[in-house]
């Protein structure tokens, strides 16, 4: 099979390095152009010496002409609101596809991203953002297949969705009070210099940010709000059939959470602990059997039995998921624990995972260590 053609613009951020990590082990890929604003003509391997002997490429400057020429895909992993003069220019050339590693592409409401992101949408990107796929594998696999833009989900979004899709999908709790407790590496705020991710401000300290109004709680919102009123749940087994008996009619409702972020003092990593309120009283062997078959398609995907409980060392520079739980029958609530590597399935794995799933390469290629 020939390989195909890849760029990466943003290639000297934590996103980009980590892609760059994980390409140079793919089979079918050719990494053709790799761009960044602060190291222009110097050689990638000078910047990450980790990459001596492996990639002797020089950094060039942003020039869409000559990617989109020689791109057969093309990964924007720069900041949020700057691929949307970046994005638009790259697919009217209409000569590769694109996977943005930004949140300027995942809100299917161009006011919602204004309101939350401080920045219009052009006409011209207002357009791609109802052709954008958003791209979470294990729900929107057959989209991203003909997709030629892929909004790469966030790393917290990425975590919490994943957690309690099936319970959403299936309504086996309520579509309120819900509570999201996430904690996140320092890599998870980019390469920028920020005095508050110094050494010095995170070694031994743990702190929470932004409890009010983070970035990425519209992005959750609205597919948590798509799982709970319109996810397909023709493909239950009837042996779960009786779970659901009475629960799935009923209005549209809207999913507001509550959501806050902490910082750890780690490199990277995430973990979201998932709070909400159970309808009935489930068996945990049930809910077990309910996760196992909603990600059964889904290689990247690891179910923990109770009372077992992933760990965020777990997930170390892999793209997997790792989901337990732990009922609490005197509150009435279950405790989802979901981690990932932000870096990974929280970025530059799931966006090779969506390169993957568009260009008909097994799901898995390139990202098994």
């Amino acid at each position: 099979m020939e390989k195909i053609r890849v760029s990466i613009i943003g290639a000297t951020g934590y996103s980009g390095k980590e892609l760059i990590r994980i390409l140079l082990k793919h089979p079918q890929v050719e990494l053709t152009h790799l761009v960044s604003t602060s190291y222009v003509g110097q050689n990638i391997a000078a910047v990450f010496p980790e990459f001596k002997n492996q990639l002797d490429k020089e950094l060039i400057s942003l020039d869409l002409e000559v990617i989109a020429n020689d791109s057969e895909l093309i990964f924007t992993a720069l900041p949020h609101t700057v691929s949307l003069d970046v994005v638009p220019d790259l697919l009217a050339r209409k000569r590769g596809k694109v996977i943005d590693l930004s949140a300027d592409f995942r809100l299917k409401s161009a006011d919602n991203y204004a309101n939350w992101y401080r920045k219009e949408h052009t006409e011209k990107s207002r357009i791609l953002l109802s052709e954008a796929v958003y791209g979470l594998p294990e729900l929107y696999k057959k989209e991203i297949k003909n997709a030629s833009l892929v909004a790469n989900p966030g790393c917290y979004p990425t975590s919490v969705i994943l957690g309690i899709a099936p319970l959403l999908a299936y309504h086996l709790v309520e579509a309120k009070d819900i509570i999201i407790d996430s904690k996140s590496g320092t890599s998870g705020a980019g390469r920028k210099l920020s005095l508050d991710l110094h050494f010095t401000e995170c070694q031994g300290n743990f702190k929470a940010y932004k409890c009010l109004k983070h970035n990425h709680i519209p992005e959750m919102e609205q597919e948590l709000s798509f799982l709970y009123n319109q996810y397909n749940r023709n493909n239950i087994s009837d042996s779960n059939r009786g779970m659901l008996s009475g629960k799935l009619s009923g209005a549209y409702e809207e999913i507001k959470i509550s959501f806050t972020p902490h910082l750890l003092p780690l490199s990277r990593g995430i973990l979201s602990t998932c709070y909400l309120n159970l309808v009935d009283n489930y068996e945990q062997d049930k809910i077990v059997e309910l996760y196992h078959q909603f990600y059964q398609e889904a290689p990247f995907i690891r179910i923990f039995n109770p009372p077992e409980l992933p760990e965020v060392r777990f997930v170390y520079q892999t793209n997997y998921c790792d989901i337990g739980f732990a009922i609490d029958g005197r509150v009435g609530k279950i405790k989802i624990i979901s981690v990932l590597d932000n870096l990974t399935k929280g970025a530059a794995g799931q966006a090779v995972q969506n390169m993957n799933i568009m260009f008909n390469f097994p799901e898995e290629l390139g990202l098994l260590n």
